[in-house]
């Protein structure tokens, strides 16, 4: 979104000590401990009923704790009257829906209410006509609100808070109305905010996007945080695993270099375990199709800093990894050749790296895959996946047959473990 830069300013930093809230018999949150420094973009994550919005609507004052305390520069919040709260936080709220037809204009406006008296309703047009510029809806400031769509709407909501001149700024899913341009634009905002200063708060329901632009992330479970710390260190299967209840796999978005999060309802388990050869497109293909057919896995030599590698570490596979482009060392290629050994079935793909194992692995029965209708490749008990990439040595001794696809591709391991 657009907008001229802005001075870095005086932030504020918000604390959240011992916080427990309840409705009624029900706790929603308990203990809960938080600081958040002036720039600093600090996301709430977690499943629906963790505690995110409960949160946030206790530290803009809002809800009263139940017990702990919420602070804004050391001030408890219980104890600022309302309009000091809205001078320094401002809230977009997730629904966007506004009960009067007002014009966008008008809702903007609203943000400077909490710095004027009861006789001075002047208004500062400055703040107004630079939030609806960042915010990109000044195109809309004629219309009813009530004409816009909800993306419209939510981005109206932010600039209404951008008018507030806030040090500041708690979101409860402010992406979620918002199609893919504008997700990434309201974050990168929020961001652009954060950088001149200020402390910014988000419930996101996307964990990719919260890690792509958050410096921190804060997991919600059952009203206690599970897990703190950089998207890194927070968005692991095991903690993801606890706090939602599901699988998943978190790897490495190759166009962003952050963590990107893959769900499965239930990862089958599966007798057997299957050894991947061979980087790549083709070996992260091997991999992923395995892995969620329910294989356990090993793989290598893969070429260090490969995707297939990236991908097989973030499965927590046991992987060899050798230097790219080099030929691959001895010891590296004896401890690639005992993982093998140990497999009931190896795949071996002709992507970079795949014909760095020896030709023959003692195993009793044999296959061939090959991807994308290429041929060539034999080992005793192998599958050979690829569509590109280094192909490995001819051959075509012991052969039961050759597979073309994925699915074919799991057929032939399924009925050569069966086959004993």
């Amino acid at each position: 979104m657009s907008g001229d830069p802005h001075p870095v300013r005086d932030g504020t930093t918000v604390t959240v000590e011992n916080l427990s809230q309840s409705y009624g018999d029900v706790s929603v949150l308990d203990g809960v401990d938080l600081t958040v420094e002036p720039g600093e973009f600090v996301a709430l994550v977690g499943p629906n009923g963790a505690g995110k919005t409960t949160l946030l609507r206790s530290i803009n004052g809002v809800l009263d704790p139940d017990g702990g305390t919420v602070a804004l520069d050391g001030t408890p919040v219980e104890e600022l009257s309302s309009k000091a709260v809205s001078r320094q936080v401002a809230t977009v709220p997730q629904d966007s829906h506004v009960g009067f037809s007002f014009t966008t204009e008008q809702i903007v406006e609203m943000g400077r209410t909490p710095h004027q008296s009861r006789l001075d309703w002047g208004t500062d047009s400055e703040p107004i006509e630079r939030a609806l510029e960042r915010t990109e809806t000044a195109q809309f400031r004629d219309r009813a609100v009530d004409d816009l769509s909800g993306g419209e709407r939510q981005r109206v909501l932010l600039a209404r808070a951008l008018a507030q001149e806030p040090s500041v700024l708690v979101l409860d899913e402010p992406t979620a109305s918002l199609d893919i341009n504008h997700q990434i634009r309201v974050l990168g905002l929020v961001a652009g905010l954060v950088s001149e200063g200020n402390t910014a708060i988000a419930a996101i329901h996307d964990l990719d996007l919260a890690a792509r632009f958050c410096d921190r992330l804060l997991l919600l479970s059952d009203g206690h945080i599970r897990a703190r710390g950089s998207p890194e260190s927070v968005l692991t299967d095991d903690a993801l695993a606890t706090a939602f209840g599901t699988t998943t796999a978190v790897t490495r978005n190759p166009a962003t270099g952050t963590p990107t999060v893959a769900a499965f309802d239930e990862r089958p388990s599966v007798g057997g375990r299957v050894h991947v050869v061979g980087g790549g497109v083709p070996g992260q293909r091997a991999l992923r199709t395995l892995w969620q057919a329910g294989f356990d896995l090993s793989a290598g030599p893969l070429p260090a800093g490969d995707r297939a590698a990236e991908l097989a570490a973030a499965l927590e596979c046991p992987t060899v990894t050798a230097p790219p482009f080099e030929p691959v060392d001895e010891d590296l290629r004896a401890e690639a050749t005992a993982f093998a050994r140990e497999a009931d079935v190896i795949v071996v793909t002709d992507g970079p790296g795949g014909e760095a194992l020896p030709e023959t692995i003692d195993h009793s029965a044999s296959i061939r895959a090959a991807f994308g209708g290429q041929s060539g490749v034999a080992r005793q008990r192998v599958a050979a996946l690829g569509d590109g990439g280094g192909r490995p040595p001819a051959g075509g001794a012991g052969i039961d047959r050759t597979v073309t696809s994925a699915e074919t591709l799991l057929a032939a391991v399924r009925n050569c473990l069966d086959s004993g």
